[in-house]
């Protein structure tokens, strides 16, 4: 399911940009559902295959790296995957910088003045035409995080001794407890 949910990354890199249009406008049926909290747009697509359904649930937003290059952070999470408190969303940060680190276990550091998750990262050079990283999807360290991206008004990246950027976090709660709604998880252990 890992496989799915990197795939499934692919199709979010346009919610930051376009997410706010699209909330403003009401979806066709088969289109996928988008509300914009603060800074962050979420998404909500259902696969019907006639035997089951799924959906995927995304949660972006866009920033600027140290260097000016623009950049997301995107969550995803899909009810075919396992669910919090198992196993906690997708975290992929798309950069266009070439000058970051890359690789397979490369240290990460998330937060802010008062709080710091150690995390590590792998790049996945190419996987949505952007160089991208995405975060070791452990759940201890995952729930960490995202409780570091709820407690922090900006969240503070740096992989290696590299400073990446500082990620506003304007509206992060709530488009973490929408993704919960949506895809029917429990959002108390990040977003209570």
């Amino acid at each position: 399911m890992r496989d799915f949910c990197l795939a499934s990354l692919s199709a979010f890199g346009w919610l930051a940009a376009c997410g706010p249009a699209l909330a403003q406008t009401q979806p066709a049926p088969d289109m996928p559902a988008t509300s914009t909290f603060g800074r962050w747009t979420t998404m909500v697509d259902t696969l019907d295959t006639g035997q089951d359904a799924h959906k995927t649930c995304a949660a972006s937003t866009a920033f600027f790296d140290a260097s000016g290059n623009s950049a997301t952070l995107t969550l995803s999470i899909s009810t075919g995957d396992a669910l919090p408190p198992d196993a906690y969303p997708a975290i992929l940060i798309t950069i266009d910088n070439k000058t970051l680190p890359t690789g397979k276990k490369i240290a990460a550091t998330f937060g802010d003045p008062g709080v710091k998750v150690s995390a590590t990262v792998y790049s996945n050079d190419g996987v949505i035409g952007r160089p991208s990283w995405t975060v070791d999807n452990q759940a201890k360290t995952s729930l960490a995080l995202l409780r570091a991206m709820r407690q922090a008004t900006s969240l503070d990246v740096t992989f290696g001794k590299q400073a990446v950027a500082s990620i506003p976090m304007d509206g992060f709660t709530k488009a973490y407890r929408n993704l919960g709604t949506s895809c029917g998880f429990p959002t108390k252990d990040v977003a209570p």
